[in-house]
C-alpha cells in the first residue's frame, strides 16, 4: 500500500481520497440546501404575490453545481496543512469561482429586472420600457467588464497597465467603429431624452409608420402599407421627426368656395352656418370661419377648428360629417358651391 503514501502537491493519496469523500458529501449537502432555500423562498413569494421574492428564488437556482463542488473541495482541503503552493492555487481558484458565480447571479438579476419592468410598463409607459431595455444591456456590459478585470487582477496581471493599453487601443477601435458607436450613443440618447417610444406614430421625411422596435443599432417602424422600415439610430436623430402620438389635439384648416352669383346676405350667413354645423359635432372646438378672398372663379371661405384628440379616424369622421351637413344646408339655402369656370364675353365689331 505504498502508493497511499505517495504525495501529490504535498498531500498523500490517502488524504486525497478523504478530500474527495468530503467534497462529494459537502457538494450533495450544498445542492440539497440550494434546492431547499430556493423552494422556500419561492413559496413565500407565491404566497405574498411579490415578484421580487419569486425572482430571488430563480436567482438562487442559478447557483452552479461546479461552484458548489469547488467550494466543497476548498473546505475539504482546509482540513489538512496544505503546502503554500497548493494553498495559493486553491485560494485563487475559489476566488475566481466566487467572482464568476456572483457575476452569474447579477447578470440574471439584471435580466429579470429588465424583463419584469418592460412587461409591467409596456402599455402604460413604453418610453421607460425602452430606456430600461437599453440600460439593461449597458449594465450587463459594465458588469462583465468589471468581472474580467477582477479575474485578471486575481491572476496576478497588472490591470493598471492593461487598462492604459486598452485606453489607447480603445481610441483606435472607436475610430474604426465610429458609425456603430454613433448608433449606440444615439440609442442611449433616445432612451434618456425620449423623443419617441414604442407605439408612437412617426413621420420621418417621406416615411410614415409606427415604432415597433428600438435597439442599440437600429429603430424599426411598421409602415401603413405593412412593410418594416429600418433606420440607423444616428441617422434617425439627424432627421426631422414628427411624432403624431404626442399630438393632444389636431388643428384642421379647410376651405371651400361659392359662386360669384351668391348674394351678400347669404355670404354673411355662411360663417354662422359653418359655426353651427361644427359646434354640433362631438369632440370639436370651433375657432373661426371667414370669407377669405376673391378667387379666380369662386368666393373663398376658410374655416379652422380643433379636434380634441390625435386619432386620425376621429378627425376624418368629423370632417365627413361637417362636409355632409354643409352640403345639405347649402342645398336648403340655395347656395351653390363653386367649381372652375371661365366666362367669355364676345362683342360684335363692325367693319
Amino acid at each position: 500500500m505504498e502508493w497511499l503514501e505517495h504525495r501529490f502537491y504535498g498531500i498523500t493519496m490517502l488524504d486525497w481520497a478523504v478530500v474527495l469523500f468530503i467534497t462529494g458529501t459537502l457538494t450533495f449537502v450544498f445542492d440539497l440546501l440550494r434546492r431547499f432555500i430556493a423552494s422556500r423562498v419561492k413559496s413565500v413569494g407565491t404566497a405574498t404575490g411579490k415578484i421580487s421574492i419569486i425572482s430571488a428564488a430563480d436567482i438562487i437556482k442559478r447557483t452552479r453545481l461546479l461552484f458548489l463542488l469547488l467550494l466543497a473541495m476548498y473546505i475539504a482541503l482546509n482540513y489538512f496543512d496544505m503546502p503554500p503552493k497548493l494553498d495559493k492555487m486553491a485560494t485563487r481558484v475559489i476566488v475566481i469561482a466566487l467572482i464568476l458565480q456572483i457575476a452569474l447571479w447579477a447578470n440574471y438579476g439584471i435580466y429579470l429586472w429588465r424583463n419584469i419592468y418592460i412587461e409591467a410598463r409596456r402599455e402604460s409607459d413604453a418610453a421607460s420600457a425602452t430606456t430600461v431595455g437599453i440600460l439593461g444591456f449597458i449594465l450587463r456590459l459594465l458588469l462583465w467588464t468589471l468581472i474580467i478585470l477582477l479575474i485578471l487582477d486575481n491572476l496576478g496581471i497588472n490591470i493598471t497597465t492593461l487598462v492604459a493599453g486598452l485606453g489607447v487601443g480603445g481610441v483606435a477601435v472607436a475610430l474604426a467603429l465610429q458609425n456603430i458607436l454613433g448608433d449606440i450613443f444615439a440609442s442611449l440618447s433616445i432612451a434618456l431624452d425620449k423623443p419617441f417610444m414604442i407605439g408612437d406614430f412617426l413621420v420621418i421625411d417621406e416615411h410614415v409608420g409606427t415604432v415597433e422596435y428600438i435597439g442599440l443599432k437600429t429603430t424599426r417602424l411598421r409602415s401603413l402599407s405593412g412593410e418594416q422600415i429600418i433606420f440607423a439610430n444616428n441617422d434617425l436623430l439627424k432627421s426631422r421627426i414628427r411624432n403624431y402620438k404626442r399630438m393632444y389635439e389636431r388643428r384642421v384648416v379647410f376651405a371651400f368656395g361659392v359662386i360669384y352669383q351668391t348674394s351678400a346676405e347669404k355670404l354673411e350667413r355662411i360663417p354662422v352656418m359653418v359655426r353651427d354645423i361644427i359646434e354640433a359635432q362631438q369632440e370639436v372646438r370651433f375657432d373661426r370661419a371667414h370669407f377669405q378672398k376673391y378667387g379666380d372663379s369662386s368666393l373663398d371661405f376658410e374655416v379652422v377648428y380643433y379636434v380634441k384628440g390625435p386619432d386620425y379616424n376621429l378627425y376624418m369622421d368629423i370632417q365627413q360629417a361637417i362636409n355632409l351637413a354643409l352640403f345639405r344646408q347649402f342645398a336648403v339655402e340655395n347656395i351653390e358651391f363653386a367649381y372652375p369656370t371661365r366666362t367669355v364675353f364676345m362683342a360684335n365689331s363692325t367693319v
